[in-house]
């Protein structure tokens, strides 16, 4: 397997780190917009000949298409930022290559009733594609990162496994992870945390499909394992909402994000501000020449702190997780599915902080199944869709074993 690797940021490093323990692949491409970046990440493995450097605009279709023909590769792997989902999508079956990405296409808010009815959802526009990719007998796995990825094969194992009847899925995440030095210090991109964090939750319901509520709604205090403790949590628009029902029976389907409230008034005042806005806005350059046009949260992520680069200074545990309710054998069941992972321990082992290392095994996790055969099919294809155990079962063979609790 040949693999092209977009984005050598913190979960792209990570990835190249944990894969260079492996030996299911013949060659990993790093590719980046900052070429010095992707060289970085290479340079810092010990020496191995699988691994090589190239400079990409992951916005830049064409381009892309041609460095996964000239490369040779089997699979484009996408550590980018949403805004690139589609131009690096549509690269890859143009390629004739595989596919992952760890978030999905841009939603768009309801024109006039944004915190009802959905938009254009997460995702639409890649399973919009679907027959292409199913016509030309590639496979495009979306959303297999932590969260969505991890959480999404635990739905999938609880249905597998532990449930005849599934009443509610709702994905808790939450962590007590700290920043020395910091009072306000994202532990993952901040682009993306605006994006997800400021736009209307999607909620599942069966009988009613998908729709949206206001930003933090429906509050609610999660007891996460491992010494985390209780988090308030709140409704955040993620994936997992709009790819379990595809694939798991449910009656209801939420994502809830530990924020904490000293986050959601940041990022409230973000909001008020305009902070938030994507769009370029005009503003008179530095030396009196003329404007330039910046986007708000370009500049509010250039303010803020690397969140690869935090590591040494975290402490603390984050967990990713599948709360299930329903029933077994006839009698009620509630469980929690979960994913532990210690900053200090990611530190040591791999030199990575534990989002970004927890995000990036996951991908590395599918590859090996696809490259042997245990993982396969066409189309747009969510984790969910495939077996649960094989994932789980090479997790664990990973060293980062699981966990399950009984509510």
């Amino acid at each position: 397997m040949r693999v092209l690797l977009v984005g050598a940021g913190g979960v792209g490093t990570a990835i190249t780190r944990i894969a260079a323990r492996r030996s299911f692949f013949d060659h990993v491409v790093v590719a980046d917009y900052d070429l010095s970046r992707a060289q970085a990440a290479v340079a810092a493995l010990e020496p191995d000949g699988r691994f090589s450097a190239e400079r990409i605009d992951a916005s830049d279709e064409g381009a892309v298409t041609a460095l996964l023909q000239e490369q040779r590769c089997d699979v484009l792997l996408n550590a980018t930022d949403p805004r690139f989902v589609m131009p690096l999508f549509q690269a890859a079956l143009a390629a004739g290559a595989h596919y992952l990405d760890m978030a999905m296409s841009l939603s768009r808010p309801h024109p006039e009733r944004p915190y009802e009815l959905c938009g254009v959802k997460l995702g639409d526009a890649q399973f919009e594609r679907a027959a292409d990719w199913e016509k030309a007998g590639l496979l495009a796995l979306v959303g297999i990162g932590v969260e969505p990825g991890m959480s999404d094969v635990f739905a999938r194992h609880a249905a597998e496994e532990l449930f005849d009847e599934i009443e509610e899925i709702g994905i808790r995440d939450g962590a007590n992870l700290t920043v020395d030095g910091y009072d306000f210090a994202p532990s993952f991109s901040i682009w993306t945390t605006i994006e997800e964090c400021l736009n209307a939750p999607v909620v599942y319901e069966a009988g009613r499909g998908w729709f949206t509520t206001a930003p933090f709604s429906e509050p609610e205090v999660f007891d996460f394992p491992e010494g985390i403790g209780p988090v308030e949590c709140v409704n955040v628009e993620h994936e997992e909402v709009l790819l379990v029902p595809r694939w798991v029976e449910a009656g209801r389907v939420t994502f809830k994000y530990g924020l904490g409230e000293d986050f959601i008034r940041t990022l409230q005042t973000l909001h008020l501000l305009g902070l938030d806005r994507t769009d370029p806005v005009p503003v008179p350059s530095a030396d009196g020449s003329g404007t330039v046009h910046v986007s708000p949260r370009d500049v509010v992520a250039a303010c803020l702190p690397d969140p690869a680069a935090l590591g040494e200074r975290m402490l603390g545990k984050t967990c990713a997780g599948t709360w299930v309710k329903g029933t077994k054998d006839g009698r009620p069941r509630e469980v929690y599915l979960y994913h532990v992972v210690d900053n200090q321990w990611s530190m040591r082992e791999y030199g990575c902080q534990a989002v970004v290392w927890q995000t990036a095994i996951n991908p590395v996790v599918a590859l090996e199944l696809i490259a042997a055969g245990t993982w396969s099919g066409s189309g747009v294809l969510g984790p969910e869709a495939l077996p649960a155990r094989p994932f789980l079962d090479l997790l664990t063979a990973y060293g980062s074993p699981w966990g399950m609790r009984e509510q």
